[in-house]
């Protein structure tokens, strides 16, 4: 593993390298062109230059002073109004890797008296969260009793409220990160979460409960770990789905085997195929992220965007900070092992538990044909109260099928509107279901009681639908049966189908595309008598892009007349899609 461990030290060196002559003199950020800054930026640019620093030991790089630059980000974080937690979280990890305690860190020295007065203050300061930001209350415990300005440590309890709501939310320990909506939002922020943690805890001054903590972390980890041998495409691509995915859905699935390799949490008699998932999450990053003409991060160009909190700027700093843990965890690792005796992959179809209850089933069913080499992950999550097409539960498969990044459309889905009541069967089921059916295929199934809104709101009293997916090689059939619970008037019906393409410049040479021939759609049941609209080419549209590459055309499947829909009738809409695959031209 040494020479991985290069590789991402010199590409950490070069993508900082490109981006210290933001940090402005008084540690603000300048964004790029185009794009607005960050309040935790300069948090973000600290942990960066900490990472840096642990990873070489070195103050200087191209004639800039990292332990001043880091003084400064650190000093304007502090002083941000209002005060941005989540950068605070990262100013103390950064300042934290400078040093374990105060007498021994040079950052710490350079602070001034007001500025460490201001991180005293603001480091106790606590709030109490349900997603993801929990994890930043953590980091601020282990930097504030690491440095000695508390005698009492937090961590321990902090770890343990995390947990607590973990388990509340989540019936077999998957991270909710949903405040609003109807809950469940399970998207790479819950790796994102357990990864900051672990790292945090790698700072923290008491080693021992360092290793208290550990089995407490591992038994949430481990939950993803098992996940990752049928989400990790053929490719490489790792999270596809949710938002902010993208670039961190595949960092943080880098980070996460590697912390599990150095601890100890992945078996020996597995290690040689999780390193396997490991070089290709690497290879992916590497092919479709990096600029290596320049040595820097591009996430988002006139062909792809990212999510929209998740500037350049921020991208650039996040990978290097990454890239000098992915080299120090990867000496820690030691050396790879042997990938040439692997088991052959099979054709299967499983889902994903994250949450069983009463109420509503959440998880994420994963299809891979080896024959054909298609592979799809089919989220059934909240979008937590906001729907985009990242959540929704179509297969998702970039190249192949394609939805726009942080946009709303009803890719491969029925929208069925009922007055103002907008409803898509999404966000929760019942009864999910899933196994072998005929011809060695593989379905899923759920049921809606009731219909729900694009809001993640339950509609009462309206109507149920029971949803059927197929997968039979590279064909997928949906079927969607609909009734309603007294007469009612649809206003509209709609279906997308969104073609898009690779970037013509970042893609891995051996990934599925769609052919010239497309999705091959077929409608084999229409009970609301829909009319294929004019395909609408959007190549100049910026809006419509995702994480990979561009999206060029979108064709919606429209009944605009009212229907008059009565009980004790189903109406059943049913769709195959025979895409024409072919592999990416290099």
């Amino acid at each position: 593993m040494n020479s991985f461990s290069e590789q991402c030290l010199d590409m950490a060196r070069s993508i900082l390298g490109h981006n210290l002559d933001s940090i402005n003199p008084d540690g603000t950020i300048t964004p790029v062109p185009g794009e607005t800054t960050r309040s935790d930026g300069p948090g973000h640019a600290a942990y960066a230059l900490g990472e840096y620093y642990r990873a070489t030991g070195e103050t200087t790089l191209k004639g800039h002073d990292l332990i001043d630059l880091a003084a400064r980000c650190i000093t304007a974080q502090a002083f941000t109004e209002p005060a941005a937690e989540n950068g605070l979280a990262y100013a103390s990890l950064g300042l934290l890797a400078f040093g374990p305690s105060k007498e021994r860190n040079p950052v710490w020295e350079r602070l001034v008296d007001e500025t460490r007065q201001r991180l005293d203050k603001q480091l106790l300061h606590r709030s109490d969260y349900d997603n993801y930001w929990q994890a930043f209350n953590i980091a601020k415990a282990v930097c504030r009793f690491s440095l000695g300005l508390s005698k009492k440590d937090e961590t321990s309890r902090l770890i343990e409220r995390m947990v607590e709501r973990i388990e509340q939310t989540s019936s077999t320990g998957f991270f909710d990160d949903s405040e609003p909506g109807i809950g469940g939002q399970f998207d790479v922020y819950g790796v994102m979460a357990l990864v900051f943690v672990r790292s945090a805890l790698q700072l923290h001054a008491n080693s021992a409960l360092r290793e208290r903590k550990l089995p407490t972390l591992r038994t949430y980890a481990e939950k993803y770990l098992k996940i990752m041998p049928d989400l990790v495409r053929a490719d490489g691509l790792g999270w596809a789905y949710g938002k902010g995915a993208g670039a961190y859905g595949q960092m943080h699935c880098i980070t996460l085997i590697l912390q599990a390799m150095r601890d100890g949490w992945i078996p020996e008699e597995q290690k040689a195929k999780y390193f396997d998932y490991l070089r290709r999450l690497f290879y992916f990053f590497f092919q479709t992220y990096l600029d290596q003409e320049h040595g820097c991060l591009d996430v988002r160009d006139a062909e792809r965007t990212a999510y929209a909190t998740h500037t350049t700027r921020m991208a650039n700093f996040d990978a290097a900070r990454y890239l000098c843990q992915w080299s120090r965890l990867a000496k820690a690792v030691g050396v790879a092992p042997d990938t040439t005796k692997l088991e052959a992959i099979r054709t299967s179809g499983r889902f994903a538990i994250f949450d069983k209850s009463n109420r509503k089933e959440q998880g994420l069913f994963l299809y891979r044909d080896i024959e054909s080499g298609l592979q799809v992950q089919l989220p059934l999550i909240s979008a937590g109260g906001t729907a985009t097409s990242d959540s929704l539960p179509f297969p998702h498969s970039p190249g192949v099928f394609d939805w726009p990044d942080s946009l709303y459309l009803p890719v491969m889905l029925p929208e069925l509107t009922f007055g103002d009541q907008v409803t898509i069967p999404a966000f929760y089921g019942q009864r999910c279901v899933t196994g072998l059916g005929l011809k060695n295929s593989f379905y899923f199934r759920y049921e809606q009681p009731e219909l729900i809104n694009k809001k993640e709101e339950i509609v009462k009293g309206l109507g149920s639908v029971k949803v059927q997916w197929t997968f039979t090689g590279s064909k997928v059939s949906a079927e969607f049966s609909y009734t309603v619970k007294s007469q009612v008037q649809l206003d509209k019906f709609r279906m997308a189908l969104v073609i898009g393409a690779p970037h013509s410049r970042y893609r891995v040479a051996n990934s599925l595309v769609i052919g010239p021939e497309g999705h091959r759609c077929q409608v084999q049941k229409d009970d609301f008598h829909a009319n294929w609209q004019e395909t609408e080419v959007v190549t100049a549209d910026p809006n419509y892009r995702t994480n990979y590459g561009k999206i060029h055309y979108v064709q919606m499947f429209v009944r605009d007349h009212p229907l008059i829909m009565r009980p004790g009738q189903v109406y059943r809409l049913a769709v195959t899609f025979e895409p024409d695959l072919t592999i990416a031209e290099s």
